[in-house]
């Protein structure tokens, strides 16, 4: 009978965790699947954040990429992008993911959800960028935050630095 039951639980757990559902479901709100996500820069870790090494697919509705001294650098959010900005290196272009398509826009257009009731990224203070204001004010809605520009956005996640 003991054989039996341990063999019915090993089952169960095999097929848990070879499910479907949990090999395509992202676990965060920041998450998406590795498919769906725009890797920028090259090399043998660029599925990782240049500054802390944590995966971008992971963290991905959250992710900034810049020219940084003339390479193609990608961050996990904009607390790693404050990161290289305060290290004094030459950052330019500076892109984040649009939380409506998924693609990388200006980060200069973008229209920054700060603190909403999602899980920030490097930061208990979520920042979720948006290409469009009217969508952020609805994310706003939906969740809680305040909608602003990205040089305010930045200055929050410069903030949290200190």
């Amino acid at each position: 009978m003991k054989k039996t039951l341990l063999l019915m639980g090993l089952l169960f757990l095999i097929v848990g965790c070879n499910s479907e559902k949990s090999e395509k479901m992202p676990t965060r709100f920041q998450s998406v699947d590795v498919s769906q996500a725009e890797i920028l820069q090259d090399g043998k870790e660029k599925s990782a954040c240049h500054v802390c090494g944590m995966n971008l697919p992971m963290f991905y509705k959250t992710n900034h990429s810049a020219t940084v001294d003339g390479k193609i650098e990608q961050f996990c959010s904009i607390h790693c992008l404050a990161n290289t900005l305060k290290q004094g290196k030459k950052v330019e272009d500076i892109k984040v993911v649009n939380n409506e398509d998924l693609k990388f826009i200006s980060a200069k257009d973008a229209w920054y959800v700060v603190g909403s009731s999602k899980s920030g990224t490097m930061s208990k203070i979520s920042k979720y960028a948006f290409a469009h204001k009217e969508k952020a004010e609805a994310f706003a809605k939906d969740f809680g935050g305040k909608v602003m520009n990205f040089d305010s956005a930045l200055a929050e996640a410069k903030k949290e630095l200190k």
